[in-house]
């Protein structure tokens, strides 16, 4: 078997472009979900079930259902109601982008907040006592102490789920979307060299989960030094 370089060659406007959509939904999608998931979070570790319940149910069932089936929903699903489809929002719930968007930010945020509640509980009591001792009020404890101090822990958790969302896009491609896997797609049906297209596809997710890991690497190494065990 002899790798067609020059159909790749070719045809790498396409993956470059596919690049640019496939890290255009994962930053809107990231983003979107990280906002989404820091009320969440501080309602799970929240004492009243009445706060807690909702969220917890949540992130039960985003997390119990697979993605492609909560982007078939949302792309599909929702077309099938007269009341959709004659609302305002319909020019965006036809729109392949802000679906698969919508569908990504959901699903992470629901991950996302799991991770930041795991971390919220796990903050040493001492950081909580000094904090009260100075007199801080609850909201300015969360705002100053315990949030930014969870989120620090949580990278080397949420680089996993990042990694996680960059594989996740690759199921824009079903929606119509033209990402990496969409140019893979493309490039298959048009010279039947599937080998050749999704190897290559490969390589540019490979690479672009590289770029992410390292530049986890380098936040973790920033802002988790004082966890760093000190050298005598």
């Amino acid at each position: 078997m002899i790798f067609d370089y020059n159909v790749i060659w070719d045809s790498l406007p396409l993956y470059f472009g596919g690049v640019l959509v496939t890290l255009k939904l994962l930053l809107i999608s990231l983003f979107i979900g990280l906002l989404l998931a820091i009320p969440l979070a501080l309602m799970r570790v929240s004492k009243s079930v009445f706060i807690n319940f909702p969220a917890w149910l949540y992130t039960y069932v985003i997390r119990g259902t697979p993605m492609l089936v909560q982007l078939f929903l949302i792309y599909y699903g929702l077309a099938q109601f007269e009341l959709v489809r004659e609302s305002a929002l319909w020019p965006y719930f036809s729109n392949a982008s802000f679906c698969a968007c919508m569908a990504f930010a959901i699903n992470t945020s629901a991950y996302t907040a799991e991770i930041l509640a795991g971390s919220l509980k796990a903050t040493p009591h001492g950081e909580i006592e000094a904090a009260k001792a100075m007199g801080m009020s609850r909201i300015k404890l969360y705002r100053r102490i315990l949030l930014p101090s969870a989120i620090r822990r949580a990278l080397p958790q949420y680089s996993n789920e990042v990694i996680m969302m960059l594989h996740t896009t690759s199921l824009a491609s079903i929606v119509t979307l033209i990402d990496i896997t969409g140019a893979a797609r493309t490039v298959s049906s048009q010279y039947y060299l599937p080998f050749e297209a999704f190897i290559t596809a490969g390589a540019f997710y490979l690479c672009l989960t590289f770029i992410l890991v390292r530049l986890f690497k380098l936040a973790e190494r920033r802002w988790l030094a004082y966890l760093a065990p000190r050298k005598h």
